[in-house]
C-alpha cells in the first residue's frame, strides 16, 4: 500500500438536539476527519476524541498532535502491506487509542477500496443487515425521556439505551417499564458515574429486567465491577475499562462483566475490535458495537465491524438524520427496514464522502506528505 498523502480536517457539525450524558452536554461534535489518499483511491477514519478530556484522556488537540508529531511520520516511515501493519506499527506508542483508530480506520477504507470488496468482508463480517439500537441521554425530565423512548420504538428501534446518573436513574428505568411494559429492550448506560457505596441503587435496578447496565464503576475498574456483579442477576457491560483484549481477559476472568461494549476508537482501531470480537466469542461474552455520535464516516466503520458474527446485541448506531440535519456522506446511513441498518458491499466502508457538507463544517485543515 503506497501512501501518497494524508489530510486532516477538524470538523464542527451542528446536532439536532442536545444530547447529554453524565459527563456533560453537547450540541456540537467537534472531530477530525482523516483521508488516505493512495495509488487512485482514498480511505476514510475519523477520530472520536471529544474536545473535553472526560470520556477518556484525550481530545480534540491531542489526537491532531500525536497523528502530526508521531502516529503519521510513522505510517511513511515504512512500507505497509496490510491494515494489520498499523497496528503493530503503533505499538510502541502507549494509548492514545483514538488518535491510533481514527488513521487504521482510514487505512482499512484504503485496503479494502484497492482490493474491490466492503469493508465488512475485508474484516470478516457475515452479516448483510444489522439490528441497531438508540442512545437516549439524560433529560430535564422522565417525561421528555418517555417522549424519546416512545419515538425510538415507533421507529422500531431494537434496543433501547437510556443515559443515568445518581438523582436520574431508578424513577427513569421505573418510567419506562411502567408506560411501555416489560417487554420492552432496555439498558441502563451509567458512564462511570456511581461507586461501590451505590449498592442499593444498582439492586433497585436489577429489578427491571435490563439487558444489562453499562460501566456503573470507575473508568479504570474491573475489581469492583467483580464484587458488583456477583449480587447483581443483571449483566454488567464493560465500556471504559476495556482498552483492549488483554483488558477484556482479565475481566472475563475475574468475572467482571456479561457483555462487552467494543468502540473502535477506544480500543485503538479495526484490529484490536476484531481480537476482542474473537477472545469474547471464544468465551460466550456477547458483545456490541457502542456509539460516540459519530458523523457517517465513523457510523460506516460501526456497521462494518458490527457485521462480525459475536456482535449479538444491537449496537448504538442509529441512522444519521436522527442526529444531523446534513450528514458528511451520502447517502446518509439510514434504517432500510424498522431498526435494521444495511451493511455496504460496495468498496471500502461504502459510501461516498459529501464534499460540499465536509467544506461546510470545516474549521482547520492540513495535509501531509512522505518526505523526499
Amino acid at each position: 500500500m503506497k501512501l501518497e498523502r494524508i489530510e486532516v480536517q477538524q470538523l464542527q457539525m451542528p446536532l439536532r438536539f442536545r444530547f447529554e450524558t453524565s459527563f456533560g452536554s453537547t450540541t456540537i461534535k467537534d472531530f477530525l476527519l482523516i483521508s488516505v489518499h493512495g495509488e487512485g483511491a482514498v480511505g476514510y477514519g475519523e477520530s472520536v476524541a471529544m474536545p473535553t478530556p472526560f470520556y477518556n484522556e484525550e481530545t480534540t488537540e491531542t489526537v491532531w498532535y500525536m497523528m502530526e508529531k508521531f502516529l503519521i511520520p510513522k505510517l511513511f516511515s515504512q512500507p505497509i502491506e496490510t491494515p494489520e501493519d498499523v497496528d503493530r506499527l503503533f505499538a510502541p506508542i502507549r494509548r492514545n487509542n483514538m488518535a491510533k483508530s481514527a488513521l487504521e480506520g482510514a487505512i482499512w477504507d484504503l485496503y479494502s477500496k484497492q482490493k474491490g470488496i466492503s469493508l465488512a468482508k475485508a474484516l470478516g463480517g457475515t452479516r448483510s443487515l444489522i439490528d441497531v439500537g438508540i442512545s437516549i441521554g439524560i433529560e430535564p425530565t422522565v417525561g421528555e425521556v418517555l417522549q424519546r423512548v416512545e419515538r425510538a420504538l415507533a421507529d422500531g428501534y431494537k434496543k433501547i439505551k437510556v443515559k443515568i446518573k445518581p438523582g436520574f436513574d431508578v424513577q427513569v428505568i421505573q418510567g419506562i417499564r411502567e408506560r411501555f411494559g416489560d417487554s420492552v429492550p432496555l439498558m441502563a448506560d451509567a458512564n462511570s458515574a456511581y461507586t461501590v457505596k451505590h449498592l442499593d441503587i444498582m439492586k433497585e435496578l436489577d429489578q427491571y429486567g435490563l439487558i444489562m447496565i453499562e460501566q456503573p464503576l470507575a473508568h479504570d475498574d474491573i475489581i469492583d465491577h467483580a464484587k458488583l456483579q456477583a449480587q447483581l442477576k443483571t449483566p454488567i457491560c464493560l465500556d471504559e475499562s476495556i482498552h483492549n483484549a488483554e483488558d477484556a481477559r482479565k475481566a472475563i476472568e475475574l468475572g467482571s462483566c456479561g457483555i462487552i461494549n467494543i468502540k473502535i476508537g477506544r480500543v485503538g482501531g479495526l484490529t484490536e475490535s476484531k481480537r476482542i470480537h474473537d477472545l469474547c466469542e471464544s468465551h460466550g461474552i456477547p458483545v456490541w458495537c457502542g456509539g460516540m455520535v459519530e458523523s457517517g464516516v465513523g457510523r460506516a466503520h460501526n456497521v462494518a465491524i458490527t457485521s462480525l458474527p459475536n456482535f449479538t446485541i444491537p449496537g448504538d448506531t442509529a441512522a444519521s438524520s436522527r442526529y444531523w440535519d446534513l450528514d458528511i456522506i451520502e447517502p446518509g446511513v439510514e434504517l432500510v427496514a424498522p431498526g435494521q441498518l444495511a451493511v455496504p458491499e460496495q468498496p471500502g466502508i461504502g459510501y461516498a464522502l459529501n464534499q460540499q457538507a465536509v467544506g461546510k463544517y470545516a474549521v482547520r485543515s492540513a495535509s501531509y506528505r512522505p518526505a523526499k
